[in-house]
């Protein structure tokens, strides 16, 4: 049987960042406390890893720097995260968005995912962002736990996150943060 807990995830990314001589980006920052952010079912993001075993049907997103994968466990609905905002199910949460990056986590501009958002602006070669969807099963309010980090769906139902890095280029775009092959959709899925 498969069981692993947050708590176990961040072990293995701080270990992994000590391995390779690198500082664990998000431990305190700002205070946050661990060395990557999970955020399980109702969990938008800035989810603090805890001791909690991570169950059957769990969705998990984990996120160290700007790189934002969701994981499930065994029987999670495949079919509700493998098209999202197919329909009008999906809600985009809107009190977070993709931001540009460069020496610090977060700067301008700030990169809205939903439609009918105010941004303004222009990329040019050089610049890096982060395009980090999230939507909710419900509503697109959130709120903030007791932790002051972990946002989480005001109605208490799924919400999923991916992010990824992008840097402009002169002919384009190029995703800093691509996986080749691609992860699985699943935790307990061989690699």
């Amino acid at each position: 049987m498969f069981v692993l807990s947050t708590d176990e995830i961040d072990r293995i990314v701080h270990e992994a960042c000590v391995e390779r001589e690198c500082y664990p980006s998000p431990l305190n920052y700002y205070e946050f406390p661990r060395s990557c952010c999970t955020s399980v079912n109702e969990v938008i993001c800035h989810g603090i890893p805890d001791l909690r075993p991570l169950a059957n049907g769990d969705i998990c997103n984990g996120k160290h720097q700007c790189f934002s994968e969701l994981g499930c466990l065994n029987s999670a609905s495949v079919q509700g995260i493998s098209k999202p905002m197919s329909s009008q199910e999906d809600i985009p949460v809107r009190s977070y968005c993709g931001h540009g990056i460069h020496r610090l986590f977060h700067t301008a501009p700030s990169i809205p995912h939903y439609a009918k958002n105010k941004a303004v602006g222009v990329m040019k070669p050089g610049h890096s962002f982060t395009i980090e969807p999230m939507i909710s099963q419900g509503s697109w309010r959130d709120e903030l736990w007791p932790d002051k980090w972990t946002a989480v769906t005001i109605d208490g139902l799924l919400s999923a996150q991916f992010e990824h890095t992008l840097l402009v280029t002169d002919t384009g775009c190029e995703i800093l943060t691509a996986r080749n092959p691609p992860t699985p959709y699943f935790l307990d899925q061989n690699v």
